[in-house]
């Protein structure tokens, strides 16, 4: 029932007994050799044929949504390891129920009391764990299927009924694993191993093991805990989490962050976590791309200037062109984006994993971004360069100048930019809307301010360019053939190796649609049943109804009895009983 009991018992020592018991108890707590096995013994010795008063039993179950939490959070590739001050049986019993231990896992235990006791324990599980590893392996080899259906999405994954191993150790036992000679298996025992419990552990084993995995492993450690013995291993964590509990603020004085539950740590890292990564990712693609896009015409200009130094650009725009017309919109894709909605986030654990293994920003996403810049950069300076070389207008004026290029060339490369935000935009809201087209016209505006108010040196280059149909059918050209190579290697990738995210999104779109289609059909059958309801059911008849007697308006008359007489003839009264004709 997960109550923690304590016993109470007494025993009734004379004086004599109680005096020799004390001295040799005070020689035993100087001896400078052996004092801890010293005194054990005296307690020993005096804790013997005691009575027993009573028992009591301290309510301590797991808070709400803990199981699901602990299991979310294995299936998103999450390795947990409990580090407790409670005895081996009660850790054991606390990993069944938290779902952290299940009926298909084999348990090691770990509880040696010398250095080679531990060292061989450690040994026999690190070959447990490689044996069962490798018939894991073997296993789903031979059965391994590849499915591509909606169905797949649609549930949890079936569980896993392989044999995997659970490692339990105790803090007399870590006090050697944590030696520097068994550092390495015991690491390779933890790293290898579906979950780990130790249980018996002080407050400085939690922060030792903690520093042992940041010293060893390539990964990032988070601490969680709610009272004071916690708080050293939340300090020596990356990332330290408090649960504001009945044990004091302690835990959650010393965090980075605070929770009222430990079930809100499942939003917190699969929905608003990923989210965050996904964004941050993002956000640097986009911003290395423009800014590769923009820097790199000077690159291309160089060798029709004699790498004189001459920039392509306005020196306003160079000035201006991070700080207002490429800002705001990629703050807003940092700040608001989000591929799928929480509910699939957390739905959908895997979606967790790219962020562990950096898939979304890495060199070769570096790299492609890169490259991306520096297509979209020739693409912008070439196809204009050699639209308006040698270019004249329909007035004869001439078109091949420098500032004529400059402002084709960087109105051609804001909205390229800001096209390809909108492109990488999958969630919008009313701020991505007003950044990315409060920019396009941000730069318009500037432009006319700046060059007409304040005296530009560009003044009506511009101006006289937008008059002229060759530069709106430069504009489209180019960023056409910016943006539609870069929508086609998506679209192929999504369509041959689509990624877990992009599935769930294509099924959540998917049901949004069904959703917006029923509730469209059902405002549409409630209208049709209000218009049928006051429609008359005798036009269903096969026989002549009274639709030429209610229209006609003869129902109006005060003698309603000779008026239905008439209609009827003879028939009235074989149709009215005697009752029913007195009152006509």
């Amino acid at each position: 029932d997960g109550l923690r009991t304590l016993c109470f018992a007494v025993r009734y020592l004379d004086e004599t007994y109680f005096t020799d018991w004390k001295a040799r108890h005070q020689e035993a707590a100087v001896s400078m050799d052996n004092r801890t096995e010293k005194l054990n013994l005296l307690y020993e010795e005096i804790e013997k044929q005691m009575t027993l008063v009573g028992v009591s039993a301290i309510e301590d179950k797991l808070q709400e949504g803990v199981p699901q939490t602990i299991a979310n959070l294995i299936m998103a590739d999450i390795k947990i390891c409990v580090l407790t001050g409670d005895k081996q049986e009660t850790a054991i019993n606390i990993g069944y129920s938290s779902q952290l231990f299940n009926d298909y896992m084999d348990i090691s235990v770990i509880d040696g009391y010398t250095y080679e006791e531990v060292a061989s324990q450690l040994i026999r599980c690190q070959e447990a764990i490689n044996e069962g590893v490798m018939s894991a392996k073997s296993l789903q080899n031979a059965f391994k299927q590849f499915s591509f259906s909606e169905t797949e999405l649609t549930q949890f994954p079936e569980e896993d009924n392989t044999t995997s191993h659970a490692v339990v150790i105790n803090g007399h036992s870590l006090v050697y694993a944590l030696n520097p000679q068994l550092e390495e298996s015991f690491i390779n025992v933890v790293t290898k191993s579906k979950a780990m419990i130790c249980c018996r552990v002080t407050p400085l084993q939690k922060a030792l093991v903690v520093e042992l995995i940041k010293k060893t492993q390539n990964a990032v450690t988070l601490a969680i805990g709610d009272g004071a013995n916690d708080v050293s291993m939340i300090k020596a964590a990356h990332v330290g989490i408090g649960i504001s509990g009945q044990e004091g603020n302690q835990a959650m004085l010393a965090s980075d962050y605070s929770l009222a539950q430990f079930r809100f740590l499942e939003r917190l890292l699969l929905v608003h976590g990923r989210w965050s990564y996904y964004r941050m990712c993002k956000f640097l693609r986009y911003f290395f791309f423009k800014n590769f896009a923009f820097t790199l015409c000077h690159l291309w200009f160089s060798f029709f200037c004699g790498f004189s130094a001459q920039t392509v650009f306005d020196p306003m725009f160079i000035s201006v062109y991070n700080l207002f017309y490429t800002s705001m919109p990629v703050l807003a894709l940092g700040v608001f984006d989000q591929d799928v909605n929480e509910k699939n986030s957390l739905l959908y654990p895997q979606l967790y994993t790219p962020g562990q293994k950096n898939l979304l920003f890495n060199k070769k996403e570096f790299f492609l971004s890169a490259l991306h810049g520096l297509f979209a950069s020739a693409v912008i300076f070439f196809l204009p360069y050699g639209n308006y070389m040698h270019g004249l207008s329909y007035n004869g004026y001439i078109l091949s100048d420098l500032k004529f290029l400059s402002s084709v060339v960087d109105t051609i490369l804001v909205i390229s930019v800001t096209a390809q935000v909108a492109l990488d935009t999958s969630y919008w809201t009313i701020f991505n809307h007003i950044t990315v087209w409060g920019s396009l016209a941000m730069f318009f505006i500037i432009c006319l301010v700046y060059n007409y108010v304040f005296s530009g040196s560009y003044v009506g280059s511009l101006s006289m360019a937008m008059y002229e149909p060759q530069f709106w059918c430069t504009v489209i050209l180019t960023i056409t053939a910016v943006i539609i190579p870069v929508l086609t290697i998506r679209f192929y990738k999504m369509s041959i190796t689509p990624t877990l995210s992009q599935r769930v999104r294509l099924k959540q779109r998917n049901e949004s649609a069904r959703l917006r289609q029923s509730d469209h059909s059902l405002r549409a059958k409630s209208a049709r049943r209000a218009r049928r309801s006051i429609r008359s059911g005798y036009a269903f008849a096969h026989q002549e109804g009274f639709g030429g007697l209610i229209t006609s308006g003869k129902l109006m008359r005060k003698n309603v009895r000779n008026f239905v007489t008439e209609q009827l003839g003879n028939n009235f009264k074989t149709i009215l009983s005697p009752g029913e004709e007195r009152i006509l």
